[in-house]
């Protein structure tokens, strides 16, 4: 299966992600620079966590309007997989690839510990791993993780089975509506999480809970990449 990373300025967690993804598909992913106009054919794009080009004006802000994610943006339409994580996620909420906004948290602080998330939709092509309402452990890192949108938004990600994830048993670490953490757009190839599932694929990480969701969206579950 062939994976790319999307490499920008101040992004820090490339390198964990292409750990995570060399480790699951078998092969080390593409890399594509912020300059880039096109992306290679592959199976999935993963825009990763950091401080892209310092969270000057807004958190993802100037990432959302580079070139490459442009192209990010039309192998979304194609319907490519495209996963971005924390500031990831930030940058295809500013690109317009997925609704709300990813808000200062509600603490005014920056929070790095493990949080335990909800599988509320097992259906996606980035959960089939996962079983319907199965907690699973993952740590988060961000200062602006607080998932925010209009009450209309809202109903419509709900109602549409859209809300992929969300903090369970208390462990809410930005104040974010309803326990949000994660969704998908309409077509459901496009997710948003702000925990970082790659920061725990192998035991030497203290667990495996992240690891299906790459499993999942690479199309691995049952069976082994070869």
């Amino acid at each position: 299966m062939k994976t790319a990373v999307v490499l920008l300025p101040g992004l820090n967690r490339d390198r964990d992600m292409i750990a995570a993804l060399t480790s699951i598909a078998g092969t080390p992913p593409l890399t594509v620079w912020q300059t880039d106009t096109e992306i290679p054919d592959v199976d999935l794009i993963v825009v990763p966590g950091g401080f892209s080009f310092g969270d000057y004006l807004r958190c993802g802000a100037i990432a959302a309007r580079s070139p490459v994610m442009r192209a990010v943006a039309d192998k979304a339409a194609q319907g490519v997989s495209v996963l971005g994580v924390c500031n990831g996620f930030q940058i295809l909420c500013e690109a317009g690839l997925l609704p709300g906004a990813l808000m200062r948290n509600t603490t005014l602080r920056f929070v790095c510990r493990e949080v335990k998330l909800e599988v509320v939709n097992a259906s996606t092509r980035f959960t089939t791993a996962y079983r319907q309402g199965q907690i699973i452990r993952c740590p988060v890192a961000h200062h602006d993780g607080n998932y925010f949108a209009d009450e209309d938004t809202i109903e419509r990600l709900h109602g549409e089975n859209r809300v992929v994830f969300r903090y369970a048993e208390g462990t809410n670490p930005n104040g974010a509506t309803r326990d949000i953490a994660g969704i998908v757009n309409e077509a459901g190839n496009v997710l948003g999480l702000m925990p970082h599932p790659e920061n725990l694929v192998e035991p030497e990480h203290g667990g495996t809970d992240g690891r299906g969701l790459f499993e999942s969206a690479l199309g691995l579950v049952g069976r082994v990449a070869a």
